[in-house]
C-alpha cells in the first residue's frame, strides 16, 4: 500500500509550522493551489512544500516514508553568501555567520507571508509563484 503527501511550511515563532494533506500524485500545480487555502497561527501562510510518499507492506504495522521530494519554494529571491557579504548589513551578521559556518553557499528569501530565510539545498526548487 502507498499513499502520497504534501507537507506545506509556513513560517514559525521558533520552527516551521507545518500542515500536512494527502495528494494523488507529486504535482506541483496542485500543490501550488492547495497551499492557497492553508493558514497557519497569526495568519502565516505557506513559504513551500515538500512531497513525500508512505509505504505500508503487508506485514508491516504502520507505513514508513520511503521517498520525499525536495522542497518547493513558493517563490522568493535566491541570494548567494557573496550577496550577503557584499550588503555587509549588520542586522545581517548572525545570517553571514550561519551561512559560512554551516556551509549555505545560497539561501532563498521568502516574503509572502512573514519572511522567512532558508538554505537553498541543490535541488530545491523556487517556483514562480505570487499570492
Amino acid at each position: 500500500m502507498q499513499q502520497h503527501f504534501v507537507t506545506f511550511y509556513s513560517p514559525g515563532t521558533f520552527v516551521a509550522e507545518t500542515t500536512q494533506k494527502q495528494i494523488d500524485s507529486w504535482d506541483t500545480d496542485t500543490a501550488v493551489e492547495m497551499a492557497r487555502e492553508i493558514k497557519e497561527r497569526y495568519g502565516a501562510t505557506p513559504y513551500g512544500f515538500r512531497f513525500s510518499t508512505r509505504t505500508r507492506g503487508a506485514d508491516d504495522l504502520d507505513s514508513r516514508v520511503t521517498e520525499t521530494s525536495p522542497t518547493y519554494y513558493l517563490g522568493g529571491k535566491i541570494e548567494t553568501l557573496a550577496d550577503v557579504e557584499a550588503r555587509n548589513d549588520p542586522d545581517e551578521r548572525i545570517l553571514r555567520s550561519n551561512m559560512r559556518n554551516n556551509g549555505y553557499d545560497r539561501i532563498v528569501v521568502n516574503d509572502n507571508s512573514w519572511r522567512c530565510v532558508q538554505p537553498l539545498q541543490s535541488d530545491d526548487v523556487v517556483l514562480d509563484f505570487t499570492r
